[in-house]
């Protein structure tokens, strides 16, 4: 059984293999990940710093809380999730999803704009009609879809009920 109350995905222990691994990891996403992982930063340190928005770690990525009604956005190691969700399941399964575009961003790294962002952008503000009239899931769009498969991978969570 899925337990939804968990917020973080479990921790590895230190040793020098996952030590050499998330150095890996952090310089990967800061030099080929470099331009989404710069806006996504400062963007990151407006809200903790000025703004004084509620943060977490998630795995490799850290999440910022916005009052917004949108649901989530990932860039690179920054993810941005609509604060206080009425449904505790919708925000487990959102930070797992984000979680995923991470990880995206560190195979694709400047490609992520063009090959993830843009097409997700466009499939979640201008087809909402589209997928509520023929039942399409949000998912279903390859990048939304290899999300949640590359986050309940990488932070060995299951996401819920998802359509």
């Amino acid at each position: 059984m899925t337990d939804i109350t968990k917020t973080e995905p479990d921790k590895k222990p230190r040793n020098a293999k996952n030590i050499l691994t998330d150095i890996l990891f952090y310089l990967v996403q800061w030099t080929w990940g470099l331009p989404v992982n710069l806006v996504g930063g400062i963007a990151y340190l407006i809200c903790t710093k000025v703004l004084h928005r509620r943060h977490q770690k998630f795995g490799y990525a850290n999440i910022v809380f916005l009052p917004w009604n949108s649901g989530g956005l990932s860039m690179g190691l920054f993810i941005f999730m609509k604060d206080n969700h009425k449904s505790e399941r919708w925000t487990y399964n959102t930070r797992i999803h984000e979680y995923g575009h991470t990880w995206q961003c560190l195979l694709l790294g400047p490609l992520y704009y063009i090959v993830i962002a843009l097409p997700s952008a466009v499939w979640c503000n201008f087809f909402e009609g589209y997928r509520k009239k023929n039942n399409v899931s949000y998912y279903k769009l390859y990048c939304e879809g290899w999300a949640n498969a590359w986050g309940q991978k990488f932070s060995k969570m299951k996401m819920v009920d998802v359509k």
